[in-house]
């Protein structure tokens, strides 16, 4: 009954022909619908009966396609984006589930040759961004269910809401390529339409006793403040956070089947961190005034789309995490209320890096809260036995490593509880007395957060072991280390191109003649020629030669050293010095500030 009508029913099996001036995209599923036809001129888009001739000037290229992601225009030219690689990775509701692995980008810029050299030259810059979304991670469809909806929302849809087009039933906020398909749905190409969602999607099944127990974790990843971890911090002014992932946990079995929904994002008012090369940049709130307000459109949000409220804070009470989570305590204090509720939980100071098991002491203060709104819940015969009545929102500073591992603590619970109900458990049975279900449910958990954590931050989870495994190791935290040093390098030097192509996928960022054909400050002096491996390079070398010129130990040539080690110690200070104070020239920043008019 998830299902769109027949009539919409999205094309599963595509062949892209590639003629010199026109792309021609056949269904290749057996239902002899016509094909779309777009432009390579103009990229403007219209149905045809049959793919057009071949000849000896006219001869494509054949390649078969999984979907049409849509079409994004820049200043000249417009792209065509398509799924040209995909793997199953479970099922949804006993739906097919895919993920796609390649994504390809086909240019409709033949009018760029009559176009102006300086507007060729932003079109190649601007294009360059399209290679990097090309590497998108973390993508899912299904060409018959709607994946943007858990399981009980997907349950409450009308008979008519069921019947349109699936990316008609899409909630907006986790459809991926929602600003790419304007373009298609324009032109009503509804079987053409294919909604994708960012997060993850995890499964197995595992047998406890006679019974076969179905375990999926399905993450979405909200696109209103999408973006890179130093890039995207806190809430724009309409309420919209940074990092806002809402994950599902399903469980089916003996034909019941039962979900748990809990979401996290970045602290809900406006606040920063300017990446300057420090390893952890100073924490500014922003117009601390409108905190209250944009806090307030927030919960407000929350409340109306999953009922009561519960915000579990894990920053830290000291520090710069300090100062904001006493800003946040008190927002709070104006909005909180019967249906929304604040309780901040120093992680770090009650866990340590090792204690997680102290996350009992949380889970006795939230234990009525989540029994109270309970779990979404259908009988074998289909009918609702149970509904979620209310969610718990947690968030640390990037809501990655502290969030997931207290995530994932909330879902073990809420999952034996479930298994309780439907009487697979007895009342002292829990996940932790089947070593083989207690694995992969540790498995599955992890697999979800280093993905969520890949997409924000371009690394895997921190404190990953321990979800993994259940307790913390060397390993791990030894591979936390060279985590956080990747994290860092990122977040200066790579992160601010990603961002710029999230912007220009998602619509944040509209490209316009009128705006960017303005000329580009030329760089100049030393800013043409400074960048990160040339100032790492010297900073290395100048180390090396201090460190030989004191290890010469020759009374003669005392003083002789010591000048060149101060000399050289002095270099690298004042490469060091000049790299914090010019953040701007070293740092890769954002170029496309601009918001979507």
């Amino acid at each position: 009954m998830e299902v769109a009508d027949s009539r919409n029913k999205l094309h599963s099996r595509l062949r892209l022909w590639e003629f010199p001036d026109q792309y021609v995209i056949e269904p290749a599923d057996g239902s002899g619908a016509q094909c779309l036809d777009i432009s390579r001129l103009d990229a403007s888009m219209k149905l045809i009966d049959q793919v057009p001739e071949c000849n000896s000037v006219r001869v494509p290229k054949i390649h078969a396609i999984y979907g049409v992601v849509g079409m994004l225009k820049l200043l000249a030219g417009s792209y065509l984006v398509v799924v040209t690689e995909s793997e199953r990775v479970g099922s949804f509701l006993g739906h097919p589930i895919f993920k796609i692995t390649t994504l390809k980008v086909l240019p409709c810029d033949h009018s760029l040759k009559n176009s102006p050299e300086e507007q060729k030259k932003m079109e190649t810059e601007f294009s360059k961004l399209l290679s990097v979304a090309e590497k998108t991670t973390g993508l899912y469809f299904s060409y018959e269910v709607n994946l943007t909806l858990s399981s009980q929302r997907l349950h409450d849809l009308g008979v008519e809401s069921k019947s349109l087009p699936l990316w008609r039933q899409a909630e907006p906020r986790f459809l991926w390529n929602n600003y790419m398909l304007e373009v298609l749905i324009d032109n009503k190409l509804d079987q053409f339409l294919l909604p994708i969602i960012q997060g993850s999607f995890n499964s197995f099944e595992t047998a406890i006793g006679r019974d076969i127990v179905d375990v999926t974790l399905i993450a979405r990843r909200c696109t209103r403040r999408n973006g890179t971890r130093m890039w995207r911090r806190g809430a724009d002014l309409d309420g919209y956070v940074a990092n806002f992932v809402e994950t599902e946990q399903i469980v089916q079995m003996n034909g019941y089947s039962s979900s748990f929904v809990q979401v996290r994002g970045s602290i809900p008012f406006m606040w920063e961190q300017i990446v300057d090369l420090t390893y952890k940049p100073k924490f500014e709130i922003v117009q601390p005034e409108e905190a209250t307000r944009i806090a307030e459109r927030h919960f407000l949000d929350l409340r109306k789309k999953y009922g009561s409220v519960l915000a579990v804070d894990l920053v830290n009470k000291h520090g710069g995490e300090g100062r904001l989570s006493e800003k946040y305590a008190s927002v709070m204090q104006h909005i909180t209320g019967d249906d929304i509720r604040y309780l901040h939980f120093d992680f770090h100071k009650i866990c340590g890096h090792i204690h997680f098991e102290r996350l009992s002491i949380l889970y006795e203060q939230i234990e009525g809260f989540l029994e109270q709104n309970g779990y979404f819940l259908l009988n074998e015969k289909g009918d609702k036995m149970k509904e979620q009545l209310g969610v718990v929102r947690s968030n640390c500073i990037d809501c990655l490593d502290r969030t997931n591992v207290t995530q994932s603590m909330i879902g073990r619970k809420m999952l034996e509880l479930q298994l309780k109900r439907i009487g697979v458990f007895g009342a002292e049975e829990t996940i932790s007395s089947h070593l083989n279900f207690d694995e992969r449910y540790k498995i599955l958990w992890a697999n979800h957060g280093d993905e969520i954590s890949i997409q924000y931050s371009g690394t895997p989870a921190l404190k990953g072991d321990f979800v993994r495994y259940g307790h913390r190791t060397a390993h791990g935290v030894v591979k936390d280390g060279w985590s956080s040093l990747v994290r860092y390098y990122l977040n200066n030097f790579a992160d601010g191109t990603k961002q710029d192509a999230i912007d220009l996928l998602q619509g944040h960022y509209i490209v316009a003649v009128s705006r960017d054909m303005a000329p580009v400050p030329q760089k100049g002096g030393l800013e043409a020629v400074a960048n990160f491996p040339v100032a790492l390079f010297v900073v290395l070398i100048s180390f090396w030669f201090a460190t030989m010129s004191l290890k010469q130990t020759g009374s003669d040539y005392k003083h002789k050293h010591l000048f060149f080690s101060l000399l050289w110690t002095g270099i690298c200070v004042g490469v060091a010095a000049l790299v914090r104070a010019n953040g701007r020239i070293f740092c890769n920043r954002p170029r496309l500030h601009k918001p979507r008019s």
